[in-house]
């Protein structure tokens, strides 16, 4: 019920009277299911927040199309917007109002009557559980429920969609687990969730579906666990910093190491990280890591780290682009 094709947007940034382009959106092509929780995941400065930005009307693309429940994003940004819910990373409440206040406010702006606006803001503070602080200043909510009141404001309208930049951003791993539990509610009730992330966990755990994004490029897409069998077997990491004292000898042991494994029958490929270590694929990294240990003996290299572990999001992402979202 998203789709976009070619979407595009450049910044133009002048330093030291030096006007450079920034092409931040490099011709996005996405396609959302209706009821699905949909997740954009990258990092910082990847194109997250522009795309959505543009997806909810707040910047005009310099290229590309998208169509939103049916409403052309170019041509009627009006009906996009109606048909929309949006919560920027930064929130919207205000520090003196009350989560009652600040709901009824949001459905009067929406066009909905005063009587009604009172009902729905009561229902969405029983429904998001703000029963107990809903007439307090907000300024004395903690993260986490302001967060919630947040994701209320941005559903009182009742849209078919709601956009979420970075839902959980600085908040506690309780208060996150509960902002999960609201999206997984919204989209039980049929409705459609964007969510931009740059927590592995969250998009593994809580996305049907993931597109990554790396400096403005989609650079793969899937559910979660597709994306992962693309990396078929074990991932064994072994470490060669060597300690501080020895930072200037990672390029050489990393050469011997690789050197080393690199034809043996059950390694599947090899890749080094930015935190000096080689990531070895194998299909069994249970049986490998001894196999590991003597080829690297052999070769006078002594890991400081060796860990098996299954492939992650965070894998897909190193394959697809050579370095790790972190």
């Amino acid at each position: 019920m998203i789709t976009t094709k070619g979407l595009r947007k450049t910044f133009q940034t002048r330093r030291r009277r030096q006007t450079t382009t920034v092409d931040a959106v490099r011709g996005v092509d996405l396609s959302v299911a209706e009821g699905e929780i949909f997740g954009f995941l990258g990092p910082n400065g990847a194109g997250k927040t522009t795309t959505l930005r543009m997806l909810a009307t707040l910047l005009r693309p310099d290229g590309g199309e998208a169509m939103i429940f049916g409403a052309d994003l170019m041509a009627d940004p009006a009906l996009v917007r109606r048909r929309i819910g949006y919560v920027a990373q930064q929130g919207g409440t205000t520090d003196g109002a009350t989560a009652r206040e600040e709901l009824v406010i949001q459905a009067r702006v929406h066009g909905i009557g005063k009587a009604e606006a009172l009902e729905r803001a009561q229902a969405a503070v029983d429904a998001f559980g703000l029963t107990e602080y809903a007439d307090r200043p907000c300024k004395t909510y903690s993260g986490g429920q302001r967060r919630r009141l947040d994701i209320a404001l941005g559903v009182i309208h009742r849209p078919r969609a709601l956009f979420l930049d970075e839902p959980t951003v600085g908040l506690d791993p309780a208060s996150r687990g509960q902002v999960w539990a609201e999206i997984r509610r919204l989209r039980a009730q049929g409705m459609t969730v964007f969510v931009t992330t740059h927590y592995l966990d969250e998009a593994d755990s809580l996305c049907d579906r993931v597109a990554i994004i790396d400096h403005g490029e989609i650079v793969a897409e899937g559910t979660p666990d597709a994306l992962k069998s693309e990396i078929s077997g074990d991932v064994v990491i072994v470490g060669l910093g060597g300690g501080a004292d020895a930072a200037a000898g990672v390029a050489d042991r990393a050469a011997q190491a690789q050197k080393a494994l690199a034809d043996q029958p059950y390694v599947r490929k090899l890749e080094m990280s930015a935190e000096d270590a080689l990531r070895v694929y194998a299909l069994d990294g249970a049986t490998a890591i001894p196999q590991i240990l003597r080829a690297l003996e052999g070769a006078g290299v002594e890991p400081d780290l060796v860990q098996l572990q299954r492939p992650s999001l965070d894998d897909v992402f190193l394959t697809k682009t050579g370095r790790t979202i972190a």
